[in-house]
């Protein structure tokens, strides 16, 4: 583990095995990139983050692994996005994707193998999500994976509401001379959906258990109903897959959810978002979770290179 000046921040580098991990923990609990060094020498880059990056507009850089809390994606009051109602009657707006991922966070640890980050919320955070709570992002890495878990903490009198997730960069494709058509994903999901203009669960695609990345029907699907947690994606027969863990029983809760999307056909990257359930749950309530008082609650995911 050591600090390495870049572009005007203090970042956090550690090398387990052949892995190598960047963070900024202190700015959304953000990994950066993981790129591993094969048997040839050469290197490849799991966790995708682009060169180019503007840290003034850090929380919008498309890589890394973005921190989705308190709710995913896009929320919606009555048709109206970016705005919720809580169990008080009252309206609150609710940036997307939350308001941890563009937020200060603080490290409470950190060692040769990862680190733990609490959220301190700010004004417009506390007014989003007024509550008394601990929210806190712990990352262990390891020679070919990493693990991940949130946890959410209730302080206050009430019940906390919460659906939370991640929103991983893949680099893709990630051998010289494939395309996005050359992988594959098995995803082992009973149920399809999308979110339509207005925020709710609509029907989603009719999708095979296993298909190829170029499709562009995944692109926004939402993957329910899970037979299982493990999502697998590579090159068709050979290895080096990757495969992400939600949660750690072996079928996730029901409503648990994984995101497949990307931003057009030339992006070089492809997300695979493990999450606590679809988008808007505070509004149609699929995936959304309760944190009693005095109680806490976690949701864990594992990557790994196999």
């Amino acid at each position: 583990m050591e600090k390495i000046p870049y572009q005007g921040q203090t970042l956090t580098r550690w090398r387990v095995g052949n892995s190598t991990f960047l963070a900024l923990p202190e700015k959304g609990a953000r990994l950066m990139n993981w790129n591993l060094t094969l048997a040839d020498g050469s290197v490849r880059d799991v966790i995708y983050w682009p060169e180019d990056a503007n840290f003034a507009e850090f929380a919008k850089v498309r890589g890394g692994n973005p921190i989705l809390f308190p709710f995913n994606a896009r929320v919606f009051d009555r048709g109206d996005i970016h705005f919720w109602r809580a169990a008080d009657g009252v309206r609150r707006a609710m940036p997307m994707h939350g308001i941890a991922r563009q937020g200060d966070f603080k490290v409470t640890h950190l060692d040769a193998r990862g680190f733990i980050a609490e959220f301190v919320p700010g004004e417009e955070a506390r007014q989003c999500y007024p509550y008394a709570y601990e929210f806190t992002v712990t990352y262990i890495f390891e020679p070919l994976g990493l693990s991940c878990e949130f946890a959410l903490t209730n302080r206050g009198r009430e019940p906390l509401p919460w659906s939370a997730g991640h929103h991983f960069y893949f680099t893709l494709p990630w051998v010289e001379g494939t395309v996005r058509g050359d992988y594959f994903i098995r995803i082992p999901a009973g149920k399809r959906l999308r979110q339509d203009a207005k925020g709710q669960l609509i029907a989603g695609p009719e999708l095979q258990p296993e298909e190829r990345l170029d499709n562009p029907a995944l692109v926004d699907a939402l993957h329910t109903s899970l037979q299982s947690g493990e999502v697998v994606f590579g090159e068709k027969g050979k290895r080096g897959e990757i495969r992400l863990e939600l949660g750690t029983e072996p079928v996730p809760k029901p409503d648990s959810t994984y995101v497949t999307w990307t931003l057009d056909a030339k992006a070089p990257f492809y997300c695979v978002e493990p999450w606590m359930g679809p988008p808007n749950a505070p509004e149609h309530k699929v995936g959304l979770h309760f944190v009693p008082p005095g109680e806490t609650q976690r949701f864990s995911v594992r990557v790994r290179v196999g």
